[in-house]
């Protein structure tokens, strides 16, 4: 716990970075953060009903609005630019001042279809939060947040089939060239999909031509957490600087299960499964590549980004249609400067298990790469290698990897370092609980016990199990635990 004075206004736009610190000398630092502080806004809630509630009700709980989107566009107090199109030297203006629906306040959703809710030019001083009413499932066949600041979508679910809508995006947060940015948006809880039951979905085509992306980002600062996303095409993808992605579920896609292109990002303890191979597309569990100013791939550097405890299986049974396989965490396109990868446990049959091209500063570290057809000739591998312009990767650390391949040896000339991985066979007897069920933690007298080097080691497995102190560790993500 940190303690500091009082807050001010004038303390808004400092930046705060932590330094932890474990018995042993262990160190990580956090990403920065930017303290933003606003003036105390009321708490306010707010009901609709879309099956009971009238638009000339007072939106109590007693009397509850109908219309979102009506209330959305005419009776929230928020802000917008005092001239467009958005350049750097606008400034924020009142739109609707005194409305009933301020800062702060909550608007609480009854079952019932809603319809399409935009968001857009709706920038508040502090969150509003639409969220599901307990017990409640309000159902959204698209979501969008253009040009928006300062709100928190919660419980909901968001689906193109509650109305027939055509594949395309569900849930979108946008940066708008003419509009302006989009920042500062909480996405929790949703329940995302194209369809209910992909069995409805009998050949590749209908796959391929009828899957939604889930939920699709360009803003910076933004958080989606705890949601579940199904029967879509590309699962989460996310453009700006300093977003975090976490707990969240993607089962059943065909495209890339996550992307991270924007600096200073988490993403964390999320499971991606079941990808279905429909199409041509080359699909991650996790992908990311640079651009330049003028968007050339591949030509600039995404920076700071940490993989921390994702699960990646490209599927859970060959029997199901259409199951195919992923590239795992796929960096292909760098610069990629000061990521850490940890914790992650990929689970396919391509050779690409972890790769990096083009790194630099990054640390790979305590990760589970294993194959999900032994024997076969697509075993994944762990690979930091030359960006594709031939220049080389450097200053990177390679350790504790419990994998299926290494292909990457240690260089000092460029600051290479390898060392404490295990190189599995193909035979996997004695290495983990039970790897025909997806349970990789390390079995009793497994290899990889007390192998590892604590040397930039993070501080707990990926099931949260402390790693420790001052001891010798386990090899790849998670740290033997006796029955």
């Amino acid at each position: 716990r940190h303690t500091t004075a009082p807050a001010t206004l004038g303390d808004s736009g400092a930046t705060f970075a932590v330094r932890i610190t474990d018995a042993s000398g262990r160190s990580t630092i956090s990403l920065p953060a930017t303290l933003s502080v606003v003036a105390a806004t009321r708490r306010t809630q707010h009901y609709v009903d879309p099956v009971n509630g009238t638009d000339s009700g007072d939106g109590s709980a007693a009397h509850p609005w109908r219309s979102l989107q009506t209330i959305v566009e005419n009776h929230v107090e928020t802000r917008n630019w005092n001239a467009l199109p958005y350049a750097g030297d606008r400034t924020l203006v009142p739109v609707h001042p005194g409305a009933v629906v301020r800062a702060g306040d909550t608007i609480w959703l009854r079952s019932g279809y809603l319809g399409a809710l935009d968001l857009r030019s709706a920038y508040n001083t502090a969150p509003i939060t639409v969220a599901a009413a307990p017990g409640h499932t309000p159902r959204f066949s698209r979501i969008l947040a253009q040009s928006a600041q300062n709100w928190i979508l919660r419980g909901l679910q968001v689906s193109p089939s509650f109305d027939g809508s055509a594949a395309g995006n569900v849930v979108i947060v946008e940066d708008h060239n003419w509009r302006g940015p989009a920042s500062d948006i909480e996405i929790d809880g949703l329940e995302v999909f194209t369809v209910p039951d992909e069995g409805v979905w009998t050949t590749a085509a209908d796959w391929d031509t009828q899957a939604s992306t889930g939920i699709n980002t360009t803003g910076a600062r933004l958080w989606v957490h705890r949601c579940r996303l199904r029967n879509v095409n590309f699962g989460i993808s996310m453009s700006g600087r300093a977003v975090r992605v976490d707990h969240n579920t993607i089962d059943g896609f065909c495209g890339d299960g996550l992307r991270g292109l924007g600096d200073d990002s988490v993403f964390e303890d999320n499971l991606v499964k079941n990808r279905r191979a429909v199409n041509d597309n080359h699909p991650d569990g996790f992908q990311s590549w640079s651009l330049s100013d003028d968007g050339g791939v591949g030509s600039g550097v995404v920076r700071n980004i940490i993989l921390r405890g994702n699960v990646f299986i490209a599927y859970e049974s060959a029997s199901v249609p259409f199951a195919g396989i992923i590239q795992g965490i796929g960096c292909y396109d760098g610069v990629y400067d000061g990521w850490i990868v940890e914790n992650n446990l990929v689970v396919t049959n391509h050779w690409h298990g972890i790769t990096f091209l083009g790194a630099r500063h990054c640390r790979i570290v305590n990760n589970t790469v294993v194959d999900l057809v032994p024997g076969d000739d697509a075993t994944p591998w762990i690979l930091v290698d030359a960006h594709k312009n031939g220049s080389p990767a450097a200053d990177c650390v390679v350790r504790n990897n419990l994998t299926t391949a290494l292909r990457i040896a240690p260089d000092p000339e460029r600051n290479i370092v390898v060392d404490h991985n295990l190189v599995l066979p193909v035979d996997l007897s004695g290495y983990f609980v039970a790897p025909a069920s997806f349970d990789y933690r390390l079995a009793t007298n497994s290899p990889a016990i007390d192998q590892g080097s604590l040397d930039l080691a993070p501080i707990s497995d990926a099931a949260g199990t402390p790693r420790p102190q001052g001891a010798a560790i386990d090899i790849g993500a998670f740290e033997f635990a006796s029955p």
